[in-house]
């Protein structure tokens, strides 16, 4: 269940990364309090996580995920420049996140117990 919270932690990153583009510096309200939320429900689920995993591994795999994320969808719908290069560096980054993942030392009891 970790890896859920922080799968999911990781999406939230990716809506609050956009929601500070297109706050226009905290001005635009509506869209401002949406990215607030967003970042709340990201560190909560980013914070349920550590429970149970390292926080090395866990930072990383956020962090990258929101990363990941953020990068591909500004290519895809907001113009941001796409190169072999860019392409090739956000494929090594999602397999090292998949890597820390098949890695990381969870206890057997950890998977199915939030506190």
């Amino acid at each position: 269940m970790a890896w859920v919270f922080l799968i999911v932690g990781g999406m939230f990153e990716i809506g609050w990364a956009f929601g500070l583009k297109f706050s226009n510096g905290f001005t635009n309200l509506p869209v401002s309090v949406i990215t607030v939320i967003l970042m709340v429900l990201s560190f909560w689920c980013f914070s349920k996580s550590l429970k149970f995993l390292p926080v090395s591994t866990a930072y990383a795999v956020f962090t990258g995920i929101g990363s990941f994320g953020t990068a591909v969808i500004g290519m895809i719908f907001l113009g941001d420049s796409v190169s072999v290069l860019k392409v090739l560096l956000l494929i090594i980054l999602i397999i090292c996140i998949i890597g820390l993942k098949l890695v990381s030392n969870e206890s057997p009891h950890e998977e199915g117990e939030i506190r």
